[in-house]
């Protein structure tokens, strides 16, 4: 049982797990997965459908057979990590196979490591097969091999990711996303229904929905309903939250139909399941000046007024956003601004980064790029902001009543989560006595007794 700061790198997915283990003679696939949670759900596809057809997996190098390193291309420092992975993965095994964002830059990495077996970019799912079939042949044992109904999680067992969109349709400056995995592609809302209760099915508490613009979902579908079931955000969430788990909306962009979602979190706050009051949305930024720069669609001004509405609706609504400080041309009065925003919005958890150059990305051109020191500065400045903030929340839940799901157990305690959390980037709650009947994934009610900056302590009532 440990306790925060909490991971304030938001683009990072929590380690996988995989527990298999092999039968005598099975081959065996390593698997690395670097970034975000979309990237671990692309890694869930593939290890399925290896899986599937006969492979054990490992969740590192030692004794796999070939090992495949999904990367994540989102900054340049997330470049080197992945080809620092890659080159660790070819000095360990030998066999290396490597997909995700990174890969749509396959001379980029074949420069760095010309001896990887194969680059496909993201969600390639054919071509990532092909190659390990050519690398180890697969050798199925249809009695023994058998698949679990919702697949390969990479997850603990009662919470997954659910991602319904691949792709993005702005153009942000600052982000080469689009380019590399391409324009809006919604899946068809009655196949994330299936999956999503498919999941609820085999034990899944709660549901994470990801995606690059959440609230975007079915635009290109032209919000087609079919099957029964409508391609709209609005929709969705009504579907998704009518079957017992927790629903967690994450990358909502704040359009005006956003709204559209409050009520039917106020409805699950009060019934205590369904759509959970959470709304994960990157600002980026609050000066008009800034986000035009960025190219961001948002204006900071209706994004307080909104805030404002949801909250009138949903008195309990936790908002979770990232923002970015050092962006080329702001000033000390645009970050000032920033700062006076965040007193106004009194958002619950931030993450923050400093800007920095991606290659391919517009913002490298920009004039008047701000310094090391002074993005350094002001990234102390907000996190000092943020932390009083959230601090200041927290310390207002102490004796509260509040429902946490349980995600791991120790010999100190329970370390769980309240509707407020996410997995990994936000806090937790800590139950250190009367723990040691419960399970990962047991949904419990608690008094908030103690709080910190990130976490609260909380006793079974």
């Amino acid at each position: 049982m440990s306790t925060n700061p909490p991971n304030l790198r938001p683009d990072l997915a929590p380690r996988a797990r995989i527990t298999d283990a092999p039968r005598p003679g099975q081959p065996v696939i390593g698997m690395v997965s670097l970034g975000c949670p979309k990237a671990l759900v692309d890694s869930e596809r593939i290890l399925t459908r290896l899986r599937a057809e006969g492979y054990a997996i490992s969740p590192d190098y030692a004794g796999a057979d070939a090992v495949i390193v999904n990367t994540c291309g989102f900054l340049d420092s997330a470049k080197a990590e992945s080809l620092e992975a890659i080159g660790e993965a070819l000095n360990e095994n030998g066999k290396v196979i490597v997909t995700g964002c990174l890969g749509a830059e396959p001379d980029y990495i074949t420069g760095a490591h010309p001896s990887v077996l194969a680059v496909t970019g993201p969600h390639q799912y054919e071509q990532v097969l092909d190659a390990v079939h050519g690398a180890v042949p697969p050798d199925p044992d249809p009695f023994v091999d058998l698949l679990p109904a919702a697949g390969v999680k990479l997850t603990p067992r009662h919470y997954s990711y659910l991602k319904i969109s691949e792709g993005c349709n702005h153009h942000c400056k600052f982000c080469i996303i689009p380019d590399m995995r391409g324009r809006l592609v919604s899946r068809p809302a009655h196949a994330i229904v299936r999956e999503a209760e498919k999941l609820v099915d085999a034990g899944v508490r709660e549901l994470l929905v990801i995606s690059q613009d959440t609230s975007a979902y079915g635009v290109d579908l032209k919000h087609a309903e079919e099957r029964g079931h409508r391609a709209h955000i609005t929709d969705l969430a009504r579907d998704l939250g009518s079957l017992g788990a927790w629903v967690r909306l994450h990358y909502v962009y704040p359009y005006p139909h956003v709204r559209n979602l409050i009520p039917l979190m106020a409805e699950a706050h009060e019934n205590g399941g369904g759509v959970l009051p959470y709304l994960d949305i990157p600002f980026q930024h609050a000066h008009p000046d800034t986000l035009k720069r960025m190219a961001r669609p948002a204006a900071s001004a209706k994004t307080l007024d909104e805030i404002a509405a949801w909250r009138a609706t949903c008195p309990d609504i936790t908002l979770r956003s990232t923002f970015i400080v050092g962006y080329p041309g702001e000033t000390e009065d645009e970050f000032q601004y920033l700062l006076d925003w965040m007193d106004e919005a009194q958002l619950d958890r931030v993450g923050c980064f400093q800007y920095e150059n991606v290659e391919g990305a517009r913002s490298n051109a920009l004039p008047d790029h701000v310094p090391d020191e002074v993005k350094q500065d002001r990234w102390d400045r907000f996190m000092q902001k943020a932390q009083a903030i959230s601090e200041a929340k927290l310390q207002a839940k102490v004796g509260t009543i509040q429902q946490v799901i349980v995600d791991e157990i120790d010999e100190e305690g329970a370390t769980c989560r309240t509707k407020a959390d996410a997995p990994e980037i936000d806090g937790n709650l800590f139950i250190d006595e009367g723990f040691e009947a419960l399970s990962p994934g047991d949904i419990v009610t608690v008094e908030v007794d103690e709080a910190s900056e990130y976490d609260l302590w909380g006793r079974l009532v």
